[in-house]
């Protein structure tokens, strides 16, 4: 179970990623184009939150029956000075669990806002921090001292 929960959270990361970038973009661009907020801006708004929410569940899965997780979790004293264990045990998840949140309160107060153009600020802004932290903390292959795959099969 724990190689196909690992590989979908590896290959839901680019819908993650996409979903975001795609509501960046369009915050951005009816913000600063000065545009309406679309039924479809809300819906992208809307749906970019819940794919970063799923993949947060399925992250906590992953967390909970992880071996490496169970290692850093019971050998904490050693595994702490593991950079490999202590960013997936401690690290990863703490920042990706911060960057969903930004995204769901960037969420929550563009739904709220009563104009068009606020609307667009607050998730352009909000959405933007979230992504950041999100693309901080991913282990691209590129990554020194963390690396995992662009795409984990089964």
């Amino acid at each position: 179970m724990y190689p196909h929960i690992l590989a979908l959270h590896s290959l839901f990361r680019w819908l993650v990623l996409a979903s975001m970038l795609y509501a960046i973009y369009r915050a951005y661009k009816g913000w600063l184009g000065n545009k309406p907020f679309s039924k479809h801006d809300n819906t992208v708004r809307h749906i970019t939150a819940t794919i970063a929410h799923i993949q947060l569940i399925i992250g906590l899965c992953l967390y909970f029956i992880s071996p490496l997780i169970s290692y850093f979790l019971h050998e904490y004293k050693d595994a702490v000075h593991q950079r490999q264990v202590r960013f997936f045990g401690m690290e990863h998840s703490l920042m990706m669990f911060v960057g969903i949140i930004i995204i769901t309160i960037g969420s929550a107060i563009a739904k709220r806002k009563p104009t068009d153009q606020q609307k667009f600020k607050a998730m352009a802004i909000w959405y933007t921090i979230g992504l950041l932290i999100i693309l901080l903390n991913i282990p691209w292959p590129f990554s020194p001292l963390v690396s995992r795959p662009y795409f984990r099969a089964l």
